[in-house]
């Protein structure tokens, strides 16, 4: 048997009520509870989650296919594409279904526009429509590049990887933007040189890069830095002329992972308008049966550009 205080407290008696104990006479004992003289029972209702509403940190939904639309240089209404969709909220309420479909709600609100230009504007109604002090959206989608080949000036289509990124923390503040891309290319081996009997060779070298702008980036204009940089770009066909062409290239210019790296990094520092930036390149050397990488960065935590290894 408990003893009851003369200070005011809460004794849990199930999962739902309390019983609060202010100073005064003896009016009422309930089972469990044994008042001291002096002390009154006041029974008061009190809402407790059950153990399925816990208080949850981050809640969101991940891989949800959607039809986008992602705004091109060269197509002005937007490429139509499939993106896998992540959202996730921090909220400090009792988490309930009602917040999945907010989720969803939110999303079909801008279906007959939403794209990648979009996701900002969608980050700031997550955060209004949950009450949520954080928001973070990924699209995860394909694009498509059409590119000439070299010499016959064929056109192909290159396929990239793209990820569209928004932030928020709070209403008073401008949501970040950023977009990441995977883009293949060719690079210098590192133990090929010009003056070795073997000459040069190329390796497949893959660059993530990931850039937060003021300005809309197009997915073009990133694939664009990088093929600049490159021994040879890729592309998705060629022909006779074409693959002799990328040999030549191949065995003539000699152009390690460590100098593109460089270089489109330099290329990147110098765009007013890219606040900051990543840039992580991954190589497979045909000698080799596991991959190399190179990193370097620069954002509002790292001011000069470093080099990881």
């Amino acid at each position: 048997m408990r003893h009851c205080g003369f200070t005011d407290f809460a004794a849990k008696l199930d999962s739902t009520e309390y019983f609060v104990m202010r100073s005064g006479s003896a009016t009422q004992q309930s089972p469990g509870v044994q008042l001291l003289q002096g002390s009154t029972a006041e029974k008061v209702k009190v809402v407790v989650m059950s153990s399925n509403k816990r208080f949850m940190v981050d809640v969101g939904i991940r891989d949800l296919p959607f039809p986008i639309r992602v705004r091109s240089r060269e197509n002005p209404d937007g490429q139509p594409t499939v993106a896998s969709i992540d959202i996730s909220a921090r909220i400090m309420q009792r988490f309930e279904a009602s917040w999945i479909d907010a989720f969803i709600r939110v999303l079909h609100r801008h279906k007959g526009h939403i794209g990648t230009e979009w996701v900002t504007q969608n980050v700031e109604d997550y955060l209004d429509e949950l009450n949520a002090s954080k928001v973070r959206l990924d699209f995860t989608f394909p694009f498509f590049v059409e590119k000439l080949t070299p010499v016959s000036q064929e056109v192909c289509l290159v396929r990239y990887q793209c990820t569209r990124s928004a932030k928020l923390f709070s209403a008073h503040e401008k949501p970040s933007s950023h977009l990441r891309m995977e883009i293949p290319c060719i690079t210098t081996y590192p133990a090929s040189s010009l003056s070795l009997s073997g000459g040069l060779f190329g390796q497949l070298s893959v660059f993530d890069i990931e850039v937060e702008s003021d300005d809309i980036m197009y997915p073009e204009d990133v694939v664009d830095i990088v093929d600049r940089h490159a021994v040879a770009p890729l592309y998705s066909y060629l022909t006779d002329v074409d693959q002799t062409y990328i040999i030549d290239q191949v065995h003539s210019i000699e152009k390690t992972s460590v100098v593109v790296t460089d270089e489109v990094k330099n290329e990147l520092a110098h765009e007013a308008a890219i606040k900051s930036y990543s840039v992580r390149c991954a190589n497979f050397g045909m000698l080799r049966p596991y991959s190399t990488f190179l990193a370097t960065e620069k954002n509002k935590w790292v001011p000069d550009s470093g080099w990881e290894a």
